[in-house]
């Protein structure tokens, strides 16, 4: 579609009814609920669908017994629209926040370690300059932040690049880099080794981070290069509440930066194997969109994390 082309479909064609459908076709996988979610009724949702694809020329969803999956073409329109539709409601709000003064919401993401440190000290500076200012705090992997990000649905993040493809989109700040450590309870059968071998480590019950993630992946590539089976007990979470509650009832052990839970290691509550990793995760730093300018709430929000990052002295 020439430049000319793609002007006219979006001022001819394309309405905001389309883009809410897109959107909750995507999440709901069926025209019939989709059609709900948007206010529509079926036949109109399926009328508009067919629009699109009329107007663009290529199928944006494959017709399925149990509802609909998005073509290829479908995955862009779909994540492309989201993107649309949080602009304007930021647009929205930046109106709202001129009119009353810096007020309004926030929506920022962040992977475990800044969420712990970084991120907190960073919250309460901006709250104590704007205290109408609404943040809402999201903490996940970063392939999980990364798509809500590039969909509009949060202002910024502090996490990781993951592939090519999306690094066109975003401005990326680094931070810095994540050296884990083994955790365990304070008093743990393996806390007084001095031997502990990666053997040994096999054998111990683990809590492990989620299937797909950066850090499951280095793990899983560490037992196998050294010719081990992955550990048979494991629990899988990210939850640093429910990790601490397992940790102090349990000999599990789990892999994370020392900082995360230094409260607990300061107390004596919990403490760290010693075994070298050798694991250090890429670094992270801030995330945003490309060519998207913030809304007031959230420049001063970036601002502030920028602020904090300087006076840490490992920051990158």
């Amino acid at each position: 579609m020439t430049l000319a082309n793609s002007d006219r479909f979006v001022r001819t064609h394309l309405k905001t009814r389309h883009m809410v459908l897109l959107v909750e076709l995507g999440r709901h996988g069926s025209i019939l609920h989709a059609a709900e979610a948007a206010n529509l009724t079926q036949p109109a949702a399926s009328k508009l669908l067919s629009e699109l694809e009329y107007a663009l020329g290529v199928q944006l969803f494959e017709r399925r017994a149990r509802g609909i999956v998005p073509t290829w073409y479908g995955e862009v329109m779909i994540r492309r629209a989201g993107a649309a539709l949080a602009e304007m409601d930021a647009a929205h709000q930046e109106v709202m926040e001129l009119l009353a003064g810096l007020s309004g919401r926030v929506s920022i993401g962040a992977v475990m370690a800044p969420s712990t440190s970084l991120l907190p000290e960073a919250v309460t500076l901006l709250k104590s300059r704007h205290a109408r200012l609404h943040v809402a705090i999201t903490v996940e992997t970063s392939k999980i932040l990364l798509q809500r990000l590039r969909a509009g649905e949060l202002d910024m993040m502090i996490g990781r690049v993951l592939d090519s493809d999306s690094a066109g989109e975003l401005n990326f700040e680094p931070l810095t880099d994540e050296p884990h450590h083994l955790i365990a309870r304070s008093g743990h059968p393996l806390a007084s080794r001095s031997d502990l071998s990666m053997e040994d480590l096999a054998r111990a019950s683990w809590i492990m981070p989620p299937s797909g993630s950066i850090l499951r992946d280095r793990l899983t590539s560490m037992f196998l290069s050294k010719g081990l089976d992955q550990p048979a007990e494991t629990v899988e979470t990210a939850s640093l509440p429910v990790i601490t509650s397992l940790l102090a009832r349990s000999d599990m052990i789990v892999p994370l930066p020392q900082q995360v839970v230094e409260p607990y290691l300061k107390f004596g509550e919990l403490a760290v194997l010693p075994f070298d990793l050798g694991l250090r995760m890429d670094v992270y730093g801030i995330i945003t969109r490309r060519q998207h300018r913030l809304a007031p709430g959230a420049q001063a929000m970036l601002d502030t994390l920028r602020e904090v990052a300087a006076k840490v002295p490992h920051a990158a």
